[in-house]
C-alpha cells in the first residue's frame, strides 16, 4: 500500500491493505493497531479509502467496531 500510495497519490483514489485475518480472529486492540499503522503509512493528503476484503456480516461485532472506531480516530486527513 504504500508503494500504490507513491505511485498512485494525488492522482487516483486507493483502497484495501488491512488484513481479513485481524477481523475474523484478531483482538479489538489488534485491529486498532494494525489501523493505525496502516493509515500512517498511506493517508496521505487524501484519496485513500479504509476498507476491508470481506463483507462485514462475516466479522465479529467487536473487531469490525474496533476497526470503524480507529478509521475515524485515525484516518482524520
Amino acid at each position: 500500500m504504500v508503494e500504490a500510495r507513491r505511485v498512485l497519490g494525488g492522482k487516483v483514489c486507493f483502497g484495501g491493505g488491512f488484513p481479513v485475518t485481524k477481523i475474523l480472529t484478531g483482538t479489538r486492540e489488534a485491529v486498532r493497531e494494525e489501523s493505525k499503522t496502516l493509515l500512517d503509512q498511506v493517508k496521505g493528503e487524501g484519496g485513500f479509502i479504509m476498507t476491508i476484503g470481506c463483507a462485514l456480516d462475516e466479522g465479529r461485532g467487536d473487531t469490525i467496531e474496533a476497526f470503524i472506531e480507529a478509521t475515524k480516530e485515525f484516518g482524520i486527513y
